[in-house]
């Protein structure tokens, strides 16, 4: 087994990324790419990127999906910090950008340019629409949740209700990473970079496809997921003693009989009408009232302790914060000690895969505004007088 905590190991060890994104779904791409082991250069206005000072929602952004990455900040519409970027570009393997179609082209940054100047280069676009009658669009995770059906599939009736993280974001950006990783491999076979596009609304529309595709065989449209008739007669959240809530399911008949015997409910699974899992589907309207009323002055805790011991699907309603806690997590490394941009510990959740048993390591917090300006300057040739002079200018901060 490889040491995956030595750097040289990982897996994109020695690739280059220039990154030029903000908000979620970009910095998604290159934390993805930085966790496999990619260098990752972030290149920032000088004031930096303004994630880094979003409040609410979006305080924990910028230290999330930028850790394991490098920071430059440039003014880039100055023609000395133009030639910065470029000359990093030269030497790159993957370009990533998330701007609004035609910004790179008018900072002479568009994948024309750079593939002319790198072959080799992988450039990767991440946009609300790919090409097409939408591309003009402005859009953002709600919006396109809301035009993708996902909303509707997750509110009631009537009241559509957006998913509570930032899917589209999250899962765009894990998808122009895959696009690299594919043009990586292509790349080896024919020398030559391509351009990678991924796009919110394609990747919500991927979502749903499920429910695309339900009404494609069964000719009937989608019920909303809190409407739904479910395929199993057991697959609920049970309130159960002190307003616990947990989520129970029995999806076999195998587990049925389990379910019945833990916990002595024999009339049941003596019942012929509720033999078979579609038999309980049907008689749900009186079977899961019946087992909320048995269910009902059990601690949590106790019901999830049978469930466990007999291997029946169940789990705990878990606010986020819960989960900084969780023992499993931190028993596999799923969680990681990282400091915060003000100094503060935390500890920051890791990518959900592990390579030859080991779990992607945290390397570095997200980067200070342009803590890597000068290491990277004097790589591409720039003495201490010439970053000096760079900064008094006002190009590099």
């Amino acid at each position: 087994m490889s040491d995956i905590n030595n750097k040289q190991d990982l897996p994109l060890a020695g690739i280059r990324v220039i990154e030029f994104t903000h908000m979620v779904m970009g910095p998604t791409c290159g934390m993805v790419l930085a966790d496999l082991g990619a260098e990752v250069i972030k290149i920032e206005p000088l004031a930096g990127d303004n994630t880094r000072r979003l409040l609410g929602s979006g305080s924990g952004f910028f230290p999330l999906f930028n850790r394991n990455k490098k920071s430059l900040a440039l003014d880039v519409k100055h023609p000395q910090g133009l030639e910065i970027v470029l000359k990093l570009v030269a030497g790159a393997d993957v370009f990533s950008e998330n701007f609004k179609g035609g910004v790179m082209e008018r900072l002479g940054l568009g994948h024309a340019a750079l593939a002319a100047l790198n072959p080799r280069l992988i450039y990767v676009s991440h946009k609300g629409f790919l090409p097409g009658p939408y591309e003009h669009r402005t859009a953002l995770d709600e919006v396109v949740q809301m035009m993708g059906g996902l909303a509707y599939m997750t509110g009631r009736p009537g009241d559509p209700l957006r998913a509570g993280t930032s899917v589209n974001d999250i899962m765009g950006g894990m998808f122009g990473a895959i696009g690299v990783l594919a043009a990586l491999q292509q790349r080896h076979a024919t020398g030559r970079g391509q351009q990678v596009q991924s796009a919110l609304f394609e990747n919500n529309v991927f979502l749903v496809a499920q429910h695309m595709m339900q009404f494609a065989v069964t000719g009937k449209p989608a019920a909303p997921m809190p409407e739904r008739i479910s395929a199993w007669g057991i697959y609920d959240v049970f309130t159960v003693a002190g307003g616990e809530q947990i989520f129970l399911a029995v999806v076999s008949d195998t587990q049925w009989a389990l379910f019945c015997a833990a916990f002595g409910f024999t009339d049941l699974a003596g019942d012929p009408a509720l033999a078979g899992n579609n038999q309980r589907v049907q008689a749900r309207a009186t079977l899961i009232p019946e087992l909320r009323r048995r269910l009902a002055e059990r601690p949590a805790a106790e019901i999830a302790a049978v469930f466990e011991a007999q291997g029946l699907p169940f789990a705990p309603i878990t606010r986020p914060e819960q989960l900084l806690e969780d023992p499993h997590l931190l028993a596999t490394g799923g969680l990681a000690p990282m400091a915060l941009p003000d100094g503060r510990e935390a500890r920051v959740p890791m990518l959900p895969l592990s390579l030859d048993g080991e779990r992607l390591p945290l390397r570095r917090p997200a980067p200070a505004l342009g803590a890597d300006g000068d290491s990277l300057l004097a790589e591409l040739g720039y003495d201490e007088a010439a970053i000096a002079a760079l900064r008094a200018e006002g190009v590099l901060a």
